[in-house]
């Protein structure tokens, strides 16, 4: 019963992740015509709208009842910090170095977790994850970064930094409220807060291509969030996370269909390395270990 569910949750991870790799697509294809902080808050409106959709009909009003509210105000902070900090380096990097950055989170994670919550993790988990953050630095190569120095050093600090925090209360808040509730909570909290900003940065949306790429940005986020949220319930983030990685090549995948990007014989090999990672850790969690 518990391999099955943390099959369940590893399936729901993965699923997620392929959402992710679009949801960044059309991140990249909006900030490409309008300013980031619009597309910030369309993302955020758009996955509200998206999110409330699929649970009240479901759920009703009882899906906003939390006993933890200071937890979910510090999830939708984090979640506007690690937003901004995404969609710049989205800007600013190929899709693949994002997801690369952006997939160190579960190695912080873990460890947050373990000293946090107690969390026993195995040896063998801390290798896998170890492993998996090799690859990455694989396929990012930074040596071979061709970016200029300068504030814009920190973005990737700031994304590891606020998506592990945003990681870690989505997993914490997944043994204390609903998933569809922390959803909620995580969009529209986001979406109202910065709203008054609206007026500074308010350019018109014009062409069914943007409306398409908002569209997608809240359908891939509003589902794969509430993918990601129940994947918590279902397994912990010790096994969730090496499957975390799979964003990478989902990433890779897209930015070769949509923007030209064809990874190299070194990136392929670090791919290879996250996925041999993540099939061990299946196989860890099929047999039952910790």
């Amino acid at each position: 019963m518990a391999s099955r569910s943390a099959l369940l949750g590893i399936a729901l991870t993965l699923s997620a992740c392929a959402l992710f790799a679009l949801l960044d697509s059309a991140t990249k294809y909006a900030g490409l015509m309008l300013p980031m902080l619009l597309v910030l808050w369309l993302r955020f409106l758009a996955q509200a709208l998206v999110t409330t959709a699929l649970v009240l009909p479901r759920h009703g009003l009882a899906a906003l009842r939390t006993a933890h509210p200071r937890f979910q105000a510090s999830r939708a902070l984090f979640g506007i910090s690690t937003s901004i900090c995404a969609f710049f380096c989205i800007q600013s990097m190929p899709l693949g170095n994002f997801t690369a950055i952006w997939s160190a989170c579960p190695l912080l994670v873990v460890v947050a977790s373990a000293w946090l919550y107690q969390e026993k993790v195995s040896p063998v988990r801390w290798l896998l994850l170890a492993a998996g953050l090799a690859c990455v630095i694989v396929i990012v190569r930074p040596e071979r970064s061709d970016q200029a120095l300068g504030w814009q050093a920190l973005l990737p600090v700031g994304l590891l930094v606020s998506g592990s925090g945003y990681l870690l209360l989505g997993s914490r808040l997944a043994r204390l409220d609903a998933p569809h509730t922390t959803q909620l909570y995580s969009t529209w909290l986001p979406m109202l807060l910065t709203t008054p900003f609206l007026p500074w940065f308010w350019q018109a949306v014009e062409g069914w291509q943007l409306w398409l790429a908002v569209a997608a940005m809240g359908l891939c986020s509003g589902v794969g969030h509430l993918m990601l949220l129940q994947a918590y319930t279902h397994a912990t983030p010790s096994v969730i996370s090496p499957f975390l990685y799979s964003q990478i090549g989902f990433a890779m995948g897209v930015g070769w269909l949509l923007f030209g990007q064809v990874p190299d014989a070194q990136s392929l090999l670090g791919m290879a390395g996250v996925v041999l990672c993540g099939i061990w850790s299946m196989w860890l969690s099929v047999r039952g270990r910790a």
